[in-house]
């Protein structure tokens, strides 16, 4: 397991990508798995840069676990910010035109698209956010 802890600001999602990057090149990651792993990044990462602690900026931790059996990535985010669950909202109606639907919730719902797995609870006074990958 590696873990970057880092200030949730929508400024380091950079670092936190690189990061997790660092450990998928190791382990040979597909191009496709990488770049739907970024854009989770980028959706999760950015929402609790925006949401968990504002107006004020706090704390994130990214960890990032391998399992061999078969070979997948966990990433998990963790904050101390204002408890929310982006699971529980509902999806999208992605049958409707951009102008039809309503703002907000597309990012979420790609992420669980292309993710295997995406879970959340809200223990000890933190947002814990996990997605897996299968590589």
């Amino acid at each position: 397991m590696k873990e970057l802890t880092i200030d949730a600001a929508v400024e380091n999602i950079e670092k936190v990508t690189a990061f997790v990057n660092e450990q998928l090149e190791l382990l040979n990651c597909p191009i496709k798995a990488q770049m739907q792993i970024d854009i989770a990044i980028d959706e999760l990462f950015g929402n609790i840069a925006h949401y968990a602690y504002n107006p004020e900026v706090g704390p994130a931790t990214v960890r990032v676990d391998v399992l061999q059996e078969p070979l997948s990535v966990i990433v998990t985010f963790i904050d101390n910010g204002v408890a929310y669950d982006p699971l529980a909202k509902e999806e999208p109606d992605v049958s409707l035109s951009a102008e039809e639907r309503e703002i907000g919730g597309l990012g979420i719902y790609m992420v669980k698209k292309s993710m295997d797995e995406i879970s959340y609870e809200y223990k000890d006074g933190q947002n814990i956010l996990r997605i897996k990958k299968g590589i």
